[in-house]
């Protein structure tokens, strides 16, 4: 993994490229940098295929479904932490509460996180990062971008990557090759829990950049402002056609 300092320095010389880059005249207006887009997401796509892709794959059809059901209720435990930062800095007390009670009752019930002890006593999961943060406080998401590796994003998200580095639990791991063998396990589970969904994907007759970036806006947007759009920001695009909640994950990639 690159040092949070470089990372930083990577992202706004990327976004700088960006923003010397010219749209076309019939472009999304939230996607301005749409051809420098497809460029980095088709290469993004031959990664995948490549490399992210069959090592899912395989780590599905080897491992047990109890050890990768651990290994995901682990790193969801972890996320949970992050959270409660969030939701604190959100000031939303209810999200905030739910989502410490929900680390604490699975980090010393179920062993480590291994166990999710808390959904079982029907206690609420809030994802919250600090783009959502950002946006909660009036930042406006900013164009899409799709970042090399990391896939899609906005401007006021890649604005706040640095952050969320800092505040993901795994990045404290003390031991390098350990942290960075969860970095990895993480990326293969998650690539693996999206397999499904690829698959439906990739059945369909549709444009899959357009079809992506139309769904990781929405539920960007829903993110912030909650499923009934109370917290409308005035300076946001309007709506994006409703998507389909099965699809909700593909986005990740």
């Amino acid at each position: 993994m690159l040092p949070k300092w470089l990372t930083s320095i990577c992202l706004a010389l990327l976004v700088a490229v960006f923003a010397g880059c010219a749209s076309g005249p019939r472009s999304d207006p939230r996607d301005p940098w749409e051809p420098l887009n497809r460029k980095i997401w088709t290469c993004n796509e031959a990664l995948d295929e490549a490399v992210f892709k069959p090592v899912a794959t395989v780590y599905k059809e080897v491992t047990p479904t109890l050890v990768r059901r651990g290994v995901n209720n682990f790193f969801q435990n972890l996320t949970d932490a992050w959270s409660f930062v969030n939701s604190v800095l959100q000031l939303k007390p209810q999200a905030a509460a739910e989502s410490l009670l929900r680390f604490q009752v699975n980090t010393f019930f179920g062993l480590g996180g291994l166990l999710d002890v808390a959904s079982e006593m029907n206690i609420e999961r809030h994802r919250e990062d600090f783009g959502q943060t950002l946006g909660r406080w009036g930042v406006r998401s900013g164009p899409y971008l799709v970042l090399p590796f990391l896939g899609p994003s906005t401007l006021r998200d890649t604005a706040a990557f640095t952050l969320n580095s800092i505040g993901d639990p795994v990045a404290s791991f003390s031991n390098v090759p350990v942290r960075n063998s969860a970095y990895v396990l993480r990326i293969v589970d998650t690539r693996a829990r999206l397999l499904g969904a690829t698959a439906m994907l990739e059945g369909a007759a549709l444009d899959r950049y357009s079809f992506t970036r139309d769904v990781f806006l929405q539920i960007r947007r829903r993110d912030v402002e909650g499923e009934n759009g109370e917290d409308n920001l005035p300076n946001d695009p309007p709506d994006d056609p409703p998507v389909d909640a099965a699809s909700k994950d593909e986005v990740k990639l």
